[in-house]
């Protein structure tokens, strides 16, 4: 799991090695498969015309996009365990609250932790919603400043270490 922090990422042992292979995935296979089909798409001639050589140029600018931020995770990142299964919201648990008549699960920390087809939404622990809830038990009530300037009452009823 992991949560940013003033620059740093904390993150447990299984997140930190997830993010560290599909760098090493990136850097090593995904620049080589990149470069080939960027090769062979500029032997195909013209290049002002040439699709398939303007779709490996935008697809290896967003593939260095996501090796420079995964760089940046892992050289802040701070590995550590899962939260404690002990129902104080904190980065890394999956919280269940109580605004405005529904109830809503989320996960509390950074979208990096979240395994793909998990389908939680996420709320950062810096975020309005997240810092009012940092530290609260479930049956507490908080209350957060909304971006339209009201304020909003959030009961919290569970908090859990998110399982992937």
């Amino acid at each position: 799991m992991t949560t940013e922090t003033r620059g740093a990422s904390y993150l447990t042992q299984e997140a930190h090695d997830r993010l560290r292979a599909e760098l090493t995935t990136l850097t090593g296979e995904g620049r080589s498969e990149i470069s080939k089909r960027i090769e062979a798409a500029r032997d195909e001639g013209d290049l002002k015309e040439n699709g398939g050589y303007h779709a490996a140029k935008e697809e290896q600018g967003k593939m260095e996009l996501r090796i420079r931020q995964l760089e940046q995770i892992l050289q802040t990142a701070v590995v550590g365990a899962a939260p404690a299964d002990d129902g104080v919201v904190e980065p890394g648990m999956v919280v269940t609250v109580e605004m405005f008549g529904d109830t809503e699960t989320f996960l509390l920390g950074s979208r990096e932790i979240i395994h793909e087809g998990d389908g939680l939404g996420v709320y950062s622990e810096q975020s309005p919603l997240g810092a009012a809830l940092m530290g609260a038990l479930p049956g507490d009530t908080v209350t957060y400043q909304a971006p339209n300037g009201s304020s909003v009452e959030v009961k919290v009823v569970e908090a859990k270490p998110y399982q992937p």
